[in-house]
C-alpha cells in the first residue's frame, strides 16, 4: 500500500505540473491541477485500502 500510494501521489503531482507546463497555465494554476488531482488520487487509494481490508483484515 505504501508503494502504490507514493507511486499514485507522485503521478498525480507531475500530472498536475505536466498540463500547467504544456498549456503555459502559470505556476498558481499548476499547483491547483497539483492540489485537485492529489485529491483525485486520495480517492482512489482510500477505495483501494477499503477493498484490500476487507480482503485481508489487519487484525482478526
Amino acid at each position: 500500500m505504501i508503494l502504490v500510494g507514493a507511486e499514485v501521489f507522485g503521478v498525480a503531482i507531475a500530472a498536475g505540473w505536466a498540463i500547467a507546463g504544456l498549456f503555459e497555465l502559470g505556476h498558481i494554476v499548476g499547483y491547483v491541477l497539483m492540489g485537485l488531482f492529489s485529491l483525485l488520487a486520495l480517492y482512489f487509494l482510500v477505495n483501494l485500502w477499503r477493498r484490500c481490508v476487507a480482503v485481508e483484515p489487519l487484525a482478526e
